[in-house]
């Protein structure tokens, strides 16, 4: 996607020094940053302190993670220290499938019996791949997509409004996105689009993240409270609903940023279609229900408190929001059944939330 007129994507390898670069994510709107991962230690704290977020891109930066984690390891003690890391990546957001799956593959390709050097290289490749594979599986994503979007301008011959759920843009995917997917190709193709973006609370990715590469993109957008979806879907003002996934289970459940199943049940109520986009390797085949799917608990300041931009100091800025003594429950994710899911959009096709409709593009 373009920053400035400039292409930018959410992580890369900078070829004149040799370290891997990511948007700082924490940062937007207000300051695009550019900040080096140096060693695995640097690549776990973008994970955990959300410097990255968003599950394709926290499994290519934790698969990236693990090149470091090689390229700075002793000559004698390689192997060990690289399954550690890979210990500590895999335990700092345990909810998003994709940074098992990274990590996991990176331990089955590296040979422990084989050289150091040859692991390091293994180990980068690796990552490399894992990075354009996942920004193929998201175009192909939109190409699928986008039938949905052209399906329902054809009937209408009126733009198309599509409501979205925090942030599943390029930023979170190393490019184009998986729900944005689809809203891009058909901006590319001459259909025209709105996109209704909700907030998103506690830490704003809609409004701060997603309104800011679809402005970026020229894609027409407004920003909405979190609860206004219901309220816009009962008056006929949403078409459409695509939300991304940090795992999708065997039976089609999916877990996704808190107050995706608010917005499943509204559109549900409302018979207003709700598909989930997602690349394969955010579905989780050996978990048979989302139910058993692990629910991060995340700081409480994300909701005691606010961020944002100071214009009189001309800075970013927090300020408390809920009285002192307040207690505060943050979970970072809920689970939307797969019967509210209309169906899920993959770089395969489409298919229905269930394990018969995922097999049936996947295998086993």
């Amino acid at each position: 996607m373009r920053i400035g007129g400039k292409h930018y994507r959410s992580i890369w390898l900078d070829n004149e020094t040799g370290v891997i670069r990511v948007i700082d994510q924490r940062k937007l709107p207000f300051e695009f940053e550019v900040i080096d991962l140096k060693s695995s230690g640097d690549a776990l704290f973008a994970i955990r302190e959300m410097v990255v977020r968003g599950a394709p891109l926290i499994g290519v930066t934790s698969a990236f993670g693990m090149y470091l984690a090689g390229l700075h390891s002793s000559a004698d003690r390689w192997c060990d220290e690289v399954k550690s890391a890979g210990e500590k990546l895999v335990s700092s957001r345990p909810t998003a499938v994709n940074l098992k799956y990274a990590v996991d593959l990176c331990l089955r390709e590296m040979q422990c019996a084989g050289s150091r050097e040859g692991m390091i290289e293994r180990l980068f490749h690796l990552a490399a791949g894992l990075a354009e594979i996942e920004v193929n599986r998201c175009r192909k994503i939109g190409e699928f997509g986008v039938e949905l979007i052209r399906d329902i301008y054809k009937k209408k011959n009126e733009p198309v409004h599509i409501l979205t759920h925090c942030n599943a843009g390029w930023l979170a995917c190393v490019d184009y996105g998986t729900a944005t997917a689809p809203i891009y190709q058909a901006q590319e193709e001459g259909i025209p689009v709105h996109v209704w973006v909700d907030e998103t609370r506690p830490r704003n990715q809609g409004a701060r993240l997603t309104a800011y590469e679809l402005g970026a993109h020229g894609v027409p957008h407004t920003v909405i409270v979190d609860n206004a979806g219901g309220h816009l879907m009962q008056n006929g003002q949403v078409d459409l609903v695509i939300v991304g996934s940090d795992r999708t289970s065997r039976n089609g459940d999916v877990a996704n940023k808190i107050g995706t199943y608010m917005k499943a049940l509204a559109a549900n109520d409302n018979h207003i279609p709700f598909y989930v986009a997602l690349p394969s390797s955010t579905i989780d085949m050996e978990m048979m229900d989302g139910k058993k799917t692990e629910i991060e608990n995340r700081d409480g300041r994300e909701v005691s408190h606010m961020e944002g931009w100071d214009e009189e100091r001309n800075r970013s800025a927090r300020i408390r929001v809920i009285p002192l003594t307040t207690e505060v429950a943050n979970p970072g994710f809920d689970i939307t059944p797969a019967r509210l899911v209309t169906g899920l959009i993959t770089e395969k096709g489409i298919c229905s939330a269930s394990e018969e409709g995922i097999k049936g593009l996947f295998g086993e």
